[in-house]
C-alpha cells in the first residue's frame, strides 16, 4: 500500500524529482505471436538520465496487431532477424506525465510535466546518429518492441537517456494528444512525397496514418487530393479532412479513373498507406512516368510486383517512409492550433484491461478507426 503524503512531504519529493511510486503494475506482457498476457510486473525507476512517466492514454498501432499476429518483419524469419525482445510491454503510441526524474535531467523537466517520446530510442553513437539520421540508428530500441524499452500498455514506463522527448500542451484533450506520434509519422511520409502545388496526389489507406496524411497533404495546397479506402466512414472522414475526391476501389476501377481525369497520365504522386499488397500494385499502375511512390506500411507478408514498372516503364522516384523525425513540433503545435484535424479519429477509448477488447476492433476495423486505452 502506498504511503500518504502530507503536503510538506509531497513538496519535498516534488522537489527532489519522484513522487510515492508503487513497487508493482498490471501491464500487458508479449512473449511470443499469440501469447501475449495481462500481468504484474515491476514499476520501472528512474535512474541519474531516466524520466519516469505515468501514462494517460496509449493508442493501439496496425504495427501492434501485426506483430500480434506474428509478421516477418517483426519476429523475423529465414531472410531477416527478429528485432523484437520478448517478452516486452507494447504501446509506442502514447502519452503520460513525468513522475519520477533522474538527477541529471531536472533542470529541463519537472514532476507533472506533460510529455511525449518519440518511437524510436537511438544509441547516439552509430554513423546514422553521428549524421543527424537518428530515425535510421543501425543499434536503436524502440518502445513498445524490446524489453529494454518497454511501452506504455502499463500505468508506468521509463523514457531513458537517449529518447527524443517533447513537451505536450496542458489544454489539448487526451484522445488529440494520442495522435500525436502517428500523425508525426503521416507528416513525414507527406514530406517524403516532395508534394508540388500542381500535383495529383493520391493517398491509399485512411486509417489513423492516412488522415494525418490527408489533413497534412492538404496544407501542401496540391491540385487534386484524392483518398482511396473500401470503408465509407473513414471516406467520409478524409473528405472532412481536406480531400478533393474520394473513391472505393471495390465499388470503381480507380486506375481507370485516375486515369481518365489526368489526360490518360497518371497521378504525379502516390502515397501507400493500406498495408495491402494489392495497393502496392495499384499504385504502380495509377502513377504516372517518373512520378513519386511513396511506401509506408508495414506489411505482414512480402509483397510480388513488376519491378519492370518501377524502372523500365516509367522510371519512378520510390521512397520508403520511417517514423516522424524531426516533425515532432510541427505535430504538436498543428494538432494543438487545428491545421492538422483530428476529431473523429478516435473511435474507442477502453480500460486498459480490456485491452483484448481493443486488439479485436482493430483487428476488425468495422466503425473503428484508433482504439485508445487508458491505464
Amino acid at each position: 500500500m502506498n504511503k500518504v503524503l502530507t503536503p510538506d512531504m509531497a513538496a519535498l519529493q516534488k522537489e527532489a524529482g519522484s513522487v510515492t511510486l508503487p513497487n508493482r503494475m498490471k501491464a500487458v506482457v508479449a512473449y511470443e505471436p499469440g501469447d501475449y498476457r495481462w500481468e504484474e510486473v515491476d514499476v520501472p525507476r528512474a535512474g541519474p538520465d531516466d524520466i519516469i512517466v505515468e501514462v494517460e492514454a496509449v493508442g493501439i498501432c496496425a504495427g501492434d496487431i501485426k506483430c500480434f499476429l506474428g509478421a516477418p518483419s517483426f519476429w523475423g524469419d529465414k531472410e531477416q532477424p527478429r528485432y523484437v525482445k520478448p517478452p516486452m510491454i507494447p504501446g509506442h503510441e502514447f502519452v503520460g506525465r513525468a513522475v519520477e526524474i533522474g538527477e541529471n535531467l531536472r533542470s529541463q523537466y519537472k514532476i507533472g510535466d506533460r510529455l511525449i517520446s518519440e518511437q524510436i530510442v537511438p544509441c547516439d553513437d552509430c554513423r546514422y546518429c553521428k549524421g543527424g539520421q537518428y530515425w535510421m540508428c543501425e543499434r536503436h530500441d524502440l518502445y513498445g518492441f524490446q524489453n529494454n524499452t518497454n511501452g506504455a500498455m502499463a500505468k508506468y514506463m521509463r523514457f531513458p537517456k537517449t529518447s527524443r522527448t517533447h513537451r505536450v500542451p496542458e489544454n489539448m484533450p487526451l484522445d488529440a494528444a494520442a495522435l500525436i506520434e502517428p500523425y508525426a509519422c503521416s507528416v513525414h511520409a507527406v514530406n517524403r512525397a516532395n508534394i508540388q502545388l500542381d500535383d495529383v496526389v493520391v493517398l491509399a489507406g485512411a486509417g489513423t496514418l492516412g488522415l494525418g496524411m490527408v489533413g497534412a497533404a492538404r496544407l501542401k495546397n496540391p491540385s487534386k487530393l484524392i483518398v482511396l479506402d473500401t470503408k465509407q466512414d473513414r471516406l467520409d472522414l478524409a473528405r472532412k479532412f481536406g480531400a478533393d475526391i474520394v473513391m472505393n476501389p471495390l465499388e470503381e476501377d480507380v486506375v481507370a479513373r485516375i486515369k481518365e481525369m489526368t489526360d490518360g497520365y497518371g497521378c504525379d504522386v502516390y502515397i501507400e498507406a493500406t498495408g495491402h499488397p494489392s495497393s502496392v500494385r495499384q499504385g504502380l499502375h495509377m502513377i504516372r512516368k517518373l512520378g513519386r511512390f511513396v511506401e509506408f506500411s508495414v506489411f505482414g507478408d512480402e509483397v510480388t510486383c513488376d519491378w519492370s514498372i518501377i524502372s523500365d516503364r516509367k522510371e519512378l522516384d520510390v521512397l520508403g517512409s520511417h517514423l516522424g523525425p524531426y516533425c515532432y513540433p510541427f505535430t504538436i503545435a498543428a494538432i494543438a492550433d487545428g491545421r492538422l484535424p483530428v476529431e473523429g479519429v478516435v473511435t474507442h477509448t477502453l480500460p486498459l484491461d480490456q485491452w483484448k477488447e481493443g486488439f479485436d476492433l482493430m483487428k476488425k476495423g468495422d466503425k473503428s478507426i484508433k482504439t485508445v486505452l487508458i491505464p
